[in-house]
């Protein structure tokens, strides 16, 4: 035979290639699927990044969340230790007003009340000391013009030379604690000609 029978006869006799058997715990190779797991891989691209986008807006929008709601509670609790007092305030105003009307009524020109109404203007002061600590402010607004939002007009009366709406008497001091109204300064105002 010759060399080219030879190679021919060769190839006849030679089996025809069947794919391999898989080993033992390992899976056929199939190009075709693999080919079609990469084609819809590719063609999920799209969505799985718009996905992605949706999941870090809403990430974000997560995280804004907490930074408002974070400010929300230090603005809540900071609050909370301004105006914790604002009852016990409002409860102790009208002892600073029944001091004030004591120093009032003492007579003075009688030397037996001088011990007493230097204790009580001792109380009255070491009172409103305390109050300030506090940030507590009094409202006095005599000769000063009438403010709705700090004022309560309980009377209007013609006064000759006094510009409408200016305070001419305060019946009773107002109150603030740090900038917020804890009780109105009752005022009589001055009515227009």
């Amino acid at each position: 035979m010759s060399t080219e029978d030879q190679q021919h006869h060769d190839k006849d006799s030679l089996p025809e290639e069947q794919p391999q058997p898989a080993t033992e715990g390992q899976a056929p190779v199939d190009e075709a699927a693999i080919a079609a797991e990469e084609i819809r891989a590719a063609d999920s691209a799209p969505s799985l990044q718009a996905e992605i986008d949706s999941l870090k807006e809403n990430l974000l929008l997560a995280h804004a969340e907490m930074q408002n709601l974070r400010r929300r509670t230090d603005r809540d609790v900071e609050n909370a230790h301004k105006f914790a007092l604002d009852k016990f305030v409002g409860d102790l105003v009208p002892v600073v007003d029944n001091l004030e009307r004591a120093v009032a009524a003492i007579d003075r020109s009688d030397e037996t009340f001088t011990t007493v109404a230097e204790g009580v203007d001792l109380t009255l002061k070491n009172l409103l000391d305390v109050l300030r600590r506090f940030n507590v402010e009094r409202i006095d607004p005599k000769d000063q013009p009438f403010n709705p939002e700090l004022h309560e007009a309980v009377a209007t009366a013609p006064i000759p030379g006094v510009a409408a709406n200016t305070v001419i008497e305060v019946l009773q001091k107002g109150y603030q604690l740090n900038g917020r109204l804890v009780r109105p300064a009752m005022v009589v105002v001055a009515k227009g000609a």
